[in-house]
């Protein structure tokens, strides 16, 4: 099975080694925590984790997942059971054993672009037919319903998408959700749901699985929980036969999670509260300061109301994306992530949650775009 190149990890990820000592906006999860940070923020004893570290039984783990941090996912949800969770490693593993699991080479889906590649890339290399419909961005990046009910057909498996959008961080409303689920009862297809920007919203954010038993929604320890590292990713899904066969795709990439992992975050998540108020903080704190500076700002535009952890930048110069962000690392010792990774030309991704020395990024940026100006290449 032959996959396309995996554009955003294979450049973004080499792209972060080289950053010692110069700007990173090009991530995608809030700050990170350490472990005594974590500590603080939760009020949880320190002194009781270690000793209960020192017992620890480093054998394999609950096949099913820890029954703890079982329990602490479903609460983030309205209507979901601790049984109904699947732990995996990571928000990739979780997305790669949907499709792998659900998608078959005879089968049509919808992927809602820009969209992770994980959604389109998979069940291309698979062999199924995959139909884009592409968000607009002079349309806030939000989703036409019209065209995606005259995308699905009878051989529909699967609508895949993320929610709020990565990279844009648009995101659907309940209103828009429900219509969603509609469209898909009308062709018996399933809804998968990348949710790891949910959270970000004051008010609770409904979850594709709070609403229609055919959906499948994916997330991970990282983004806004800060907890990347820890590598505990999860699938929610409602049917007892899908998740015997999603269980069943799980072990032939791996055997169980990792148990210090799925206990430090299941003592994280037993505070998700105070993880998603620091997130929120954080993110808005930059949200404003990257506001400011794109106000009125006579080359960048950014056109979605953003409730993920980046926005997507659009840039009116004769620069292709790569290159953009290949010689603003390169002279300007500031990276962010390029359009190109999304299919998305003339753009780049910008951080809102891990901003160190912000305000000098993007002086440097816009001392960067004076220099191509200066070249002749604005548009």
């Amino acid at each position: 099975m032959k996959i396309d190149d995996f554009v955003l990890e294979n450049w973004l990820n080499p792209a972060c080694d080289s950053v010692k000592n110069k700007i990173y906006l090009g991530g995608s999860c809030v700050l990170p925590m350490t472990v005594e940070e974590l500590f603080e923020l939760t009020g949880e004893s320190m002194d009781d984790f270690m000793e209960e570290l020192k017992h620890m039984n480093l054998g394999y783990g609950n096949f099913e997942g820890t029954p703890r941090t079982r329990k602490a996912i479903a609460n983030l949800y309205k209507g979901v059971e601790p049984e109904e969770v699947i732990l995996v490693h990571g928000g990739t593993g979780a997305n790669s054993t949907v499709v792998l699991t659900m998608i078959e080479e005879t089968d049509n889906v919808i992927s809602i672009m820009p969209n992770y590649q994980q959604f389109y890339s998979i069940p291309k290399s698979i062999g199924a037919e995959v139909r884009q419909i592409d968000l607009k961005a002079k349309a806030g990046y939000k989703l036409d319903l019209d065209e995606l009910r005259k995308a699905v057909d009878n051989n529909t498996k699967a609508i895949l998408f993320t929610n709020p959008n990565n990279p844009t961080g648009s995101l659907l409303e309940l209103e828009e959700m429900q219509e969603i689920i509609e469209i898909a009862k009308s062709v018996d297809a399933w809804v998968i749901c990348d949710e790891m920007y949910r959270g970000l919203k004051e008010e609770y954010m409904p979850s594709f699985a709070d609403i229609y038993d055919k959906a499948i929604v994916t997330c991970s320890s990282s983004k806004i929980y800060s907890m990347a590292g820890t590598r505990v990713g999860w699938i929610i899904c409602h049917d007892l036969e899908t998740r015997k066969e999603l269980f069943n795709r799980r072990s032939y990439d791996s055997i169980c999670g990792g148990v210090f992992d799925e206990w430090i975050f299941a003592i994280a998540l037993e505070h998700a509260d105070k993880i998603f108020a620091r997130s929120r903080k954080i993110v808005n704190e930059n949200k404003a300061k990257i506001d400011k500076w794109l106000d009125g700002h006579k080359y960048l535009h950014q056109y979605a109301d953003s409730y993920a952890t980046t926005y997507l930048i659009h840039y009116d110069l004769e620069v292709d994306a790569e290159k953009f962000c290949d010689d603003l690392l390169d002279k300007k010792g500031v990276l962010v992530c390029h359009g190109d990774c999304f299919f998305l030309p003339h753009t780049f991704r910008i951080t809102l949650s891990h901003a160190h020395n912000l305000e000098e990024g993007l002086r440097l940026i816009d001392e960067y775009i004076e220099e191509l100006v200066a070249q002749g290449k604005a548009i």
